[in-house]
C-alpha cells in the first residue's frame, strides 16, 4: 500500500503531465541551483525524457564546456547553446535543465518563453557557492575571487531569471523535496492559467 503523501505526489505528477501536454518544462537559474539533479527527478515522476543543455552542447561540439570556452570563447558557446536549446524545445515530453547563462540570452529566453513552461530554481549565494566549490568545471568562476564573481552573476542574472513563468526556492533540503515543490508550483500555475 502506498502512503497517502506518495499517492498525492503521484496524482499531482499525473495531473501536471496531462496539463503540460507535450510542452517542455525548462529549468533555469544559476550554476549550483540544482537544475540537473532536480530535473532528473521531475522527469522520472512525469515519465519524461531528461536533457541537460550543457551535455547536449558537449555532444554537438564533441568537446567539454570548459574547452569550448577556452578554444572558441563565450560568444561561440552561447550561439551553440541557443541552437541546441531551439532543437531540444522541439522535443515533446522533455524536462530540460539549462546552463546558468542560457536564459540570460534574449534569443534563448524568447524561445523558452514561446515553447515551454519555465521554472527558475532560485538559491541564495551561500548554497550556490558551497555547491559550485565542489567542482572545478565552472569556466565563469575561474577568477581571483570566485565568490565575488558569483555574487556579480547573481546581481546581473536574477532580474532576468525572474522573467521565468514560475519561481521555486532551491534550498538545503533533499532534492526530492525541491522536485515536489516544482511539480506543485507548475501545477498551480497551469491551473490558474486554465481558470
Amino acid at each position: 500500500m502506498t502512503r497517502p503523501d506518495a499517492a498525492l505526489r503521484q496524482a499531482r505528477a499525473e495531473d501536471l503531465a496531462e496539463r503540460l501536454g507535450g510542452r517542455p518544462l525548462v529549468l533555469v537559474g544559476m550554476m549550483g541551483a540544482g537544475k540537473t539533479t532536480v530535473g532528473r527527478r521531475i522527469a522520472a515522476r512525469l515519465n519524461r525524457q531528461f536533457l541537460d543543455s550543457d551535455e547536449e552542447i558537449e555532444k554537438a561540439a564533441q568537446m567539454s564546456v570548459p574547452e569550448i570556452f577556452e578554444q572558441r570563447g563565450e560568444p561561440e558557446f552561447r550561439a551553440g547553446e541557443t541552437r541546441v536549446i531551439a532543437r531540444v524545445l522541439k522535443t515533446h515530453n522533455v524536462v530540460l535543465a539549462t546552463g546558468g547563462g542560457a536564459f540570460v540570452n534574449p534569443e534563448t529566453r524568447a524561445l523558452v518563453k514561446g515553447e515551454a513552461v519555465s521554472v527558475w530554481l532560485k538559491a541564495e549565494i551561500d548554497i550556490l557557492f558551497e555547491r559550485v566549490s565542489r567542482r572545478s568545471n565552472r569556466p565563469l568562476l575561474k577568477t581571483a575571487n570566485p565568490r565575488a564573481t558569483l555574487q556579480q552573476l547573481i546581481d546581473d542574472r536574477y532580474p532576468i531569471y525572474a522573467e521565468a513563468d514560475i519561481t521555486v526556492i532551491s534550498r538545503d533540503v533533499p532534492q526530492d523535496t525541491v522536485a515536489n515543490d516544482v511539480i506543485a508550483a507548475v501545477l498551480a500555475h497551469l491551473k490558474q492559467k486554465d481558470a
